[in-house]
């Protein structure tokens, strides 16, 4: 059986249009679980009407990787689907091409194709393109030479992992501020296990996010390799993967004509750049800077 999993908070504008998508799915053996972080919002009173079970946690006890634990716990499926919010399936085999993965033992989770939403901007649009090719992998403890930190991907928007690999190995863990599916992902690839992309399985989900969102967003992202450096040690730096994106969204620009877009590209890559490497050294800023420059700051109240 499949359990689909979503954790929501002030999610009525897209809940609806994401349920009723699920509905039309090929795949429709399964049970749905929503976790509400106690929103103000129709959201709970949506989620009635469609899940199996919705559990409602104060928007305090709200955690990437806690929460996604908490319903893993509840859910009855060997298969467990992540999927948030404002993620929108592509077609009606969404659910059917990413299941079909785990008819190899060796897959312990797979994470499915991101398409950007066409109101996106073009660096939005090159970050699903970069991350999301149109050909499907499967990758090993073996690739870790060739891929460094991206043979952990995974996704926290949409993917699926084996619920008896995920408990043995100690399920999503409580207290990071973002990178859960790396987290555990990282974890799977070092005990022997595969993580496969499907191409096929496609869902919409994108951001336009502003230069001072992407700051926010690296900052987060070193803080939790600050937090985790294991994960670092055992996969490589992530500075190599990133010099590879930056050229690639400059000839993303260059291919679109998008030139008076270059002054943003090197601004915003600029404040990436800086925000990171300010969340790898945070513990050396004072906790009310912190906080300003963290997206998830709700985080840091714990």
């Amino acid at each position: 059986m499949l359990s689909i999993i979503i954790p929501t908070y002030n999610a009525s504008k897209h809940l609806s249009k994401l349920l009723e998508s699920l509905k039309k799915q090929s795949f429709s053996d399964y049970e749905l679980i929503i976790i509400d972080s106690s929103s103000q919002d129709k959201t709970i009173e949506i989620a009635k009407q469609y899940a199996d079970l919705v559990i409602i946690i104060s928007s305090l006890e709200f955690d990437h990787g806690g929460t996604r634990a908490k319903a893993a716990e509840l859910a009855t499926g060997d298969i467990l689907i992540y999927l948030t919010q404002d993620a929108l399936p592509y077609d009606e085999f969404c659910l059917e091409n990413i299941v079909k993965v785990f008819e190899d033992k060796r897959v312990s989770a797979a994470y499915g194709c991101q398409i950007s939403y066409p109101e996106t901007n073009l660096f939005g649009k090159h970050l699903r393109e970069f991350n999301y090719p149109d050909v499907s992998s499967i990758k090993t403890k073996d690739d870790i030479g060739i891929y460094g930190i991206k043979t952990c991907q995974l996704s926290n928007s949409f993917a699926a992992y084996r619920k008896e690999i995920l408990t043995k190995l100690g399920n999503f863990k409580n207290n990071l501020i973002l990178g859960e599916d790396v987290y555990i992902g990282a974890k799977m690839i070092l005990s022997g296990y595969s993580l496969a992309y499907v191409s096929t399985a496609k869902v919409y989900h994108s951001h336009s996010y502003t230069i001072l969102q992407d700051f926010k967003r690296y900052f987060d992202i070193g803080v939790f390799h600050s937090c985790e450096p294991w994960i670092l040690k055992k996969f490589g730096k992530a500075t190599g993967e990133g010099g590879r994106y930056v050229k690639s969204e400059l000839n993303y620009l260059r291919k679109n004509k998008a030139y008076h877009l270059l002054p943003s590209w090197f601004l915003r890559n600029g404040m990436k750049f800086l925000g990171y490497k300010l969340g790898i050294n945070h513990k050396y800023l004072p906790f009310s800077v912190i906080k300003r420059l963290s997206m998830h700051n709700r985080w840091w109240r714990k």
